[in-house]
């Protein structure tokens, strides 16, 4: 729990506490569909549109974030 918590740490001063969010939430999906995958879980659609809705936030988050940053 110490090295989640300086990582955290670390990745914020180097980033921002946007960036760590949609980090955040990207983990959380991962975590989700891998556990899923592990357990042999089925996924039903409801699971399916949650992850696709939290993957294709952080997709665009990153595409934004790109276009922004070539702009300054």
């Amino acid at each position: 729990f110490y090295g989640y918590n300086e990582l955290a740490t670390m990745t914020l001063k180097k980033t921002g506490p946007v960036t760590q969010s949609v980090a955040n939430t990207a983990k959380r999906v991962i975590v989700i569909v891998g556990v899923a995958i592990v357990m042999g879980e089925s996924l039903d659609p409801l699971k399916l549109l949650g992850c696709s809705i939290g993957i294709g936030g952080v997709f665009l988050y990153s595409i934004i974030d790109n276009l922004l940053a070539k702009k300054k």
